[in-house]
């Protein structure tokens, strides 16, 4: 995975199509969060501060493919980034490849910055299109994919678009580059105790995860709704708690292969419940060990989290996914939040701390303690995938160092 990133190549006076991942959340045209934009800026910067010029390309919610829509528009993006950057960018039309995006490609000047309209308005970046590729390659004198959130997608943007481009310099930028350093590089020989913390809704999104993890890891600490299956597999009741059936059996088979290696398995030994899946309503206590029926686990209970909080405190690698319960609501976000500030304070005490993408990225971000981690992964399935032990061809295909 050794590849060259953006600050390896010569990009001035060069058109540099740097593939981002800007897709934010965006509510009536304001921006939720910008995170993934502000953590684009370094490689931007690189472009731009030496001469070269930026031609963002990027995705924005699903639109179905078929032209403008305005919802999904990216132009507050444009203005929010030109406000980070302190300089204007422009935003051509409502086409990322029709005359009036290659004339304002075409006319940039060193040090500008442009930003094109939603890729997924073509129907050809979802079906990985190499003639829709190599329209967006006439805009380009090099590629960067900087792109993280969407580097397990053949989309043609990741994929199409570079092979399009070959002969000229393809490289990663430097979000990427991070993200595989801590993703893939730190985890191949962890410093121990290496603790993996996994959490979500559902079994069936985190058991590859598992099975690549576990010969890996001292311990594998299992909260969330996805905990209630491996509790079926022992015999507990869950009373009305999300379970998946047709996991039960593979979660039994991974509690045997967890003793086998000797990697420490915790599952919640308490819980806190309620009659309701609702923030306000609903009887809510914690129970010990079975639920009772009419009830469902909605966070890890106080006894699952002190153990929790003490066993990641004694971590040297420490690599979170998914939160403990429904974090977003008062009374469930205790969990999530006390194994957060036992990371935070693992890293303060010299461990390496990797928190997955997607809720439990926002979960820290609530909490104000992303900033107490060594890293927060900005890809949601990208890096559940990478921790899987997956490769991606969006990356593999780029340029090695």
């Amino acid at each position: 995975m050794a590849k060259k990133s953006v600050g390896d190549i010569d990009v001035a006076g060069k058109r540099v199509l740097v593939r981002v991942d800007f897709n934010v959340p965006l509510d009536g045209g304001v921006i939720g969060d910008d995170r993934r934009i502000r953590e684009a800026l370094p490689t931007i910067r690189s472009v731009i501060d030496r001469g070269g010029r930026a031609v963002l390309i990027s995705h924005l919610g699903r639109p179905e493919g078929k032209g403008y829509e305005e919802a999904f528009s990216l132009r507050p993006v444009a203005a929010r980034l030109g406000e980070l950057l302190d300089r204007p960018v422009a935003f051509p039309s409502k086409d990322c490849t029709d005359d009036d995006a290659a004339k304002a490609v075409n006319s940039m000047r060193d040090g500008e910055v442009v930003l094109l309209e939603n890729l997924r308005f073509h129907k050809g970046e979802k079906e990985g299109d190499a003639a829709f590729a190599a329209r967006l390659a006439l805009l380009g004198d090099a590629y960067v994919n900087d792109a993280f959130g969407t580097c397990h997608r053949a989309d043609a943007s990741m994929v199409a678009l570079p092979r399009a481009m070959q002969g000229k310099p393809r490289v990663v930028g430097f979000l990427v580059k991070k993200e595989i350093r801590f993703l893939s590089d730190a985890l191949r020989a962890p410093a121990k105790p290496f603790v993996v913390v996994l959490g979500g809704a559902k079994v069936s999104d985190k058991i590859g995860a598992v099975g690549h993890l576990l010969p890996k890891c001292d311990a594998l600490l299992i909260g969330g709704a996805m905990s209630y299956t491996f509790l079926r597999a022992l015999g507990r009741q869950v009373g009305e708690s999300r379970v998946e059936e047709k996991f039960v059996a593979e979660a039994k088979r991974m509690i045997e292969e967890a003793a086998r290696l000797k990697c420490d398995l915790h599952l919640p030994e308490d819980h806190v419940c309620s009659t309701q899946f609702a923030e306000t309503s609903g009887q809510v206590e914690v129970q010990r060990e079975h639920i009772k029926p009419g009830f469902m686990g909605l966070d890890i209970g106080p006894s699952t989290q002190a153990t929790f909080a003490r066993v990641l405190r004694g971590a040297k690698t420490i690599v979170w996914n998914g939160p403990m319960g429904v974090f977003e609501w008062m009374p469930f976000r205790v969990g999530t939040q006390q194994v957060a500030r036992a990371i935070a304070d693992a890293t303060g005490a010299g461990a390496t701390s990797i928190v997955g993408g997607g809720d439990t990225a926002a979960a820290v971000e609530r909490f104000s303690l992303a900033a107490k981690m060594s890293h927060v992964s900005t890809g949601g399935g990208a890096s559940l995938e990478m921790l899987e032990g997956k490769s991606f061809e969006s990356v593999r295909i780029l340029d090695d160092a």
